[in-house]
């Protein structure tokens, strides 16, 4: 009896013993946060070199901070970045040292990974390659490869956080070719190729090796250029992914999902940090992804990491010090106003002292008889007092070199037409001009050297008219040398509006320092004193704002009560013209309204004036002209010609008629 009792009790704990380790082995869970950064752009301290004001949401101190608030509560922390890191607010100062403070910063902080950006090829590749070598962080691009065939860097790398191993694919956009087309000793040796090709490659090879992976993609949400640069485009291709964290685009992103893979982007500059947590279940050996969530964790709410301020104190010393120096004097502001209305830029719907400057530089320096520049800012301006290095790059953002081109007349207004695609089609009862939502500001180029009209009554393509060079209409067949920067001659070769060969001047074979913002400064130089001049050789025309309530809506607008509208990332102003009867069917102003009418005559010499009561009439349905002119004993010949109707007979519901004093 003794002996079964012992073999009974022994049973019992073998089961004991045995089954909840099994349950255990198939219950267990853990959480592991991936944080994500991308197109901090060279800032380490958060601070605009150009505007020298602090920037309270920027930089890779900042971003310690929230590294380091995220990892005392959770061990399980990945930390990656999506590129464009080496490049802007003034880190260029440092590119010739030994190590390149960026890459520094972020060995300090401890990334996992770094997939590289477009524009860590600004600067060559023995620059790049120093960055790569010295990272502590494995160095990602998995569709760069070299003329043997091999890759040019690592496709992914496997970080194992108890017991899960995530993969850390990084792929970046193709279009380096394109945009350092002026230089290809940036990108010499390389070849781009599809990341959704390259994505579906890296994942067959990872199998069974990785539990999860995840795409840290140098590459906004939307195909750029092509049909395979964009991050939807790889994840609707790879739905494998668990997650992806995009750069590129600077846009606000967290939580998106594309069928069950979550995206974010965590805007630009370092002012978020996108973080991803995700849960995850053994179930029999195996890791299951069981819930996954994502902020953008805001970084102004966060100091600067102590710690790394003092380390760095001196590239934040040096960089004021360049900034502030003198180089020359600004007798006036050369934009009175930088805004025509809160929300919509001067510079970009009228020519400007400041674009014609840029141009000016532009031609002086490469004997161009046209010149072609964008605003990058849109409230970049110069004012009145000191011109000081950092008013360089507050007018031109960019590293971007200099570039002539030959081109023909066709060619020439081809490109102008691509350019003049940046305006919005005017309908009637507009009274604004905005601007193509799709289209960035830096893709839109003024000119000067010539004459023009643009007429955005017309459809794209068909803008450009009254096109003249000293004075003479321009012809197919004549032959023009065009100053660029290399960014756009790239951009222009690529779709096939310039010609590789057709390239005349290059700043980068003449100078040490090539970039335009260096040929700014160095005409500044020069000249000592500039003054703002605008030669007006360029306007919009096939427009109308001067509707009756046009006065009533700039009021609202300036009072805040009526918003011109942005792009849902908030990088494109204006992308929707104000329009009087789409605000009257939003109820924002009045359907009727009287105004005062001034009548003006002039009788020998003297002029007249009479005060006299205007009205207006919307259009209901069903309503002809004929009809209203009886209403008010006003002939429907007069009412036409009254309100400038091209077909009198077209008339449509909350359309403003306006109704003469007879």
């Amino acid at each position: 009896m003794r002996k079964k009792v012992s073999i009974l009790i022994i049973m019992a704990l073998l089961i004991s013993v045995v089954t909840p380790i099994g349950a255990v082995a198939n219950e267990k869970e853990t959480n592991i946060t991936i944080l994500g950064t991308s197109d901090v752009h060279g800032r380490i301290f958060p601070w605009d070199y150009a505007l020298d004001s602090e920037d309270k949401d920027a930089g890779y101190l900042k971003i310690a901070s929230v590294v380091k608030d995220i990892k005392s509560k959770n061990k399980n922390v990945i930390l990656v970045d999506a590129g464009d890191t080496t490049q802007d607010n003034s880190i260029e100062l440092f590119q010739d040292e030994e190590k390149n403070p960026i890459i520094e910063v972020m060995n300090d902080i401890g990334y996992d990974t770094w997939t590289l950006g477009n524009h860590e090829f600004n600067f060559g590749l023995d620059a790049l390659n120093k960055a790569v070598k010295t990272s502590k962080a494995t160095v990602l691009a998995g569709n760069a490869y070299k003329e043997n065939g091999e890759r040019a860097f690592d496709a992914y790398k496997i970080v194992e956080k108890d017991g899960v191993k995530i993969a850390l694919i990084g792929m970046i956009t193709p279009n380096i070719p394109r945009w350092e087309a002026s230089t290809p000793e940036h990108f010499k040796g390389l070849k781009f190729k599809n990341p959704v090709e390259e994505t579906k490659k890296v994942i067959k090879e990872l199998k069974d090796k990785a539990d999860v992976f995840i795409g840290v993609f140098h590459m906004g949400l939307d195909n750029e250029y092509t049909d395979f640069d964009g991050s939807k485009t790889i994840i609707e291709a790879n739905p494998e992914l668990t997650a992806v964290i995009m750069g590129h685009a600077h846009s606000d992103i967290s939580g998106e999902m594309i069928g069950n893979t979550i995206v974010v982007e965590p805007k630009s500059y370092g002012n978020r940090v996108s973080k991803i947590d995700l849960k995850l279940k053994n179930e029999n050996g195996k890791w299951i992804v069981v819930d996954k969530t994502s902020e953008n964790i805001y970084t102004k709410n966060y100091p600067v990491d102590k710690e790394l301020e003092e380390k760095y104190k001196r590239i934040h010393e040096i960089s004021r010090n360049d900034a502030n120096t003198v180089i020359g004097t600004v007798t006036e502001d050369f934009i009175k106003d930088t805004q025509v209305l809160p929300g919509i830029p001067r510079v970009q719907v009228e020519d400007t002292a400041l674009i014609d400057f840029i141009n000016e530089v532009q031609m002086h320096y490469s004997g161009a008889d046209i010149s072609a520049a964008a605003a990058f800012k849109s409230d970049m301006n110069l004012l009145k007092g000191d011109f000081k290095k950092k008013d360089v790059a507050n007018i031109y953002k960019y590293a971007n070199t200099l570039i002539g081109v030959k081109v023909t007349g066709k060619q020439l207004k081809d490109y102008m037409e691509w350019s003049a695609r940046y305006y919005n089609t005017y309908k009637d009862g507009d009274v604004t001009i905005s601007f193509n939502p799709d289209i960035r500001g830096y893709n839109y180029d003024m000119f000067s050297g010539i004459e023009y009209d643009i007429d955005i009554s017309k459809p794209e393509g068909q803008r450009i008219v009254n096109l003249k060079f000293k004075g003479k209409p321009v012809t197919d067949d004549m032959i023009f040398t065009l100053a660029v920067n290399n960014y756009r001659f790239g951009n222009m070769v690529k779709d096939g509006y310039f010609k590789a060969e057709d390239k005349v001047y290059d700043s980068s074979e003449k100078f040490a320092d090539g970039s335009i913002r260096n040929l700014i400064g160095q005409y500044v130089k020069e000249k000592k004193t500039i003054s703002p001049k605008v030669d007006n050789n360029w306007k919009i025309i096939g427009i109308d704002l001067n509707n009756p309530l046009k006065d009533t809506i700039y009021k609202l607008v300036k009072e805040g009560k009526i918003k011109v509208p942005t792009s849902e990332d908030g990088r494109t102003p204006n992308i929707k013209s104000l329009n009087v009867y789409e605000l009257q069917k939003m109820g924002l102003i009045p359907t009727e309204q009287k105004t005062q009418k001034i009548e003006k005559k002039e009788e020998q010499s003297k002029e007249i004036v009479k005060d006299n009561v205007e009205k207006t009439y919307v259009v209901k349905k069903g309503d002809v002209l004929w009809k209203i002119g009886k209403k008010f004993n006003v002939d429907w010949k007069t009412l036409a010609k009254y309100n400038n109707l091209k077909n009198p007979n077209l008339i449509y519901p909350n359309q403003i008629i306006k109704i003469p004093v007879m």
